[in-house]
């Protein structure tokens, strides 16, 4: 482990006989969802390693690895080593970050895709969009087996990167006219995404005018908060205004997200903490643990920052401050 994230060492061996019979045997033309044979194949070799139920996500991500792996290079062998800074199962898109990074590396080893390109002065290199739209649609299908129903916004930010609006399946690329900068606090509680996500649909269908009514407000809440980030505040009058707006806007939403049953006591400790100095926060991912966002002025004292952060530690969280947007897919060859 690297403090955050798990390292993982991923064999692909010949599966035991019997066992993986009905496994996808490589060399499929396109990405395509796991048949349910495929998948009770897949099932049958997890289970064999008796992986406890506090692991679910290493269960989930396994399942996603195999179907990926014999996909796209069918079952020979092969080792693949997993590491990763980002917290497991906190509603930061690590799945996502997971699916697509496979996604890349094995459609690379298989001779699909190819660099087009480099980022300037390192060794990393980038896909071109044909590329990256092929390495999205695989890991959308990894992602389906980790989620059951994602809304595939997760691997659409970690293939192309930048800031996404994600609307109907439609991605829009959201040129922010300056920096957002986040306090990301994980509070060490994992969840069940699709468990959340299923929760939320139960209370939709016992409630559903009401609901509805909800996901309008979160909707016209994200068209507004996407046309605010693309504005440029040219100075600190302008600067504030515009934090003002979308940090009443992240109130809205977590207010909403209340509504639908996805936040939990360790959230509301965020929330509160965050509170006191004035600073807004909303949940991130599906809730119900996980990770909390608290947007941070520009013009927030250093001082200010550093009380909130050790305020939040001394609850067992952990916090890391990052900038919104950033490079996506990028493969290093060794």
């Amino acid at each position: 482990s690297d403090g955050l994230g798990p390292r993982l060492l991923l064999a692909m061996l010949a599966p035991p006989r019997g066992a993986g019979g009905n496994l996808p045997q490589g060399g499929a033309a396109g990405p395509r969802p796991c048949s349910p044979e495929e998948l009770a194949a897949i099932a049958r070799l997890v289970e064999l390693h008796e992986i406890p139920e506090a692991k679910i996500w290493l269960s989930a991500g396994l399942s996603a690895f195999l179907y990926l792996y014999t996909s796209i290079l069918g079952c020979r062998p092969g080792k693949v080593v997993v590491s990763s800074g980002l917290p497991m199962g906190a509603g930061l898109g690590s799945s996502a970050a997971f699916s697509v990074s496979l996604s890349g590396a094995l459609l690379m080893a298989a001779g699909v895709v190819c660099a087009e390109g480099a980022v300037a002065g390192t060794e990393w290199q980038l896909l071109g969009k044909d590329h990256l739209e092929l390495v999205n649609t695989w890991a959308f299908q990894g992602e389906k087996i980790i989620h059951g129903k994602p809304s595939g916004i997760d691997n659409a930010v970690s293939t192309f990167g930048s800031m996404i609006k994600f609307k109907k399946g439609e991605l829009t690329n959201l040129k922010s006219g300056n920096p957002v900068k986040m306090l990301i606090t994980d509070t060490r509680v994992g969840r069940n995404t699709k468990a959340l996500v299923a929760g939320v649909s139960e209370r939709a269908s016992r409630h559903p005018d009401s609901m509805a009514s909800v996901f309008h407000a979160v909707d016209t809440i994200s068209e507004e908060l996407s046309s605010i980030v693309e504005l440029a505040a040219t100075d600190e009058i302008a600067m504030t205004s515009k934090e003002e707006k979308l940090a009443e806007l992240m109130e809205m939403n977590q207010g909403l997200l209340q509504c639908m049953g996805v936040s939990h006591s360790s959230i509301e400790t965020v929330l509160r903490s965050t509170l006191k100095y004035n600073l807004v926060s909303k949940l991130t991912g599906a809730g119900g643990g996980g990770c909390v966002l608290t947007l941070i002025p520009t013009l927030l004292p250093k001082l200010v920052l550093e009380k909130v952060t050790t305020e939040l530690e001394s609850h067992g969280f952990r916090c890391f401050k990052v900038e919104v947007g950033g490079q996506g897919l990028q493969l290093h060859q060794g």
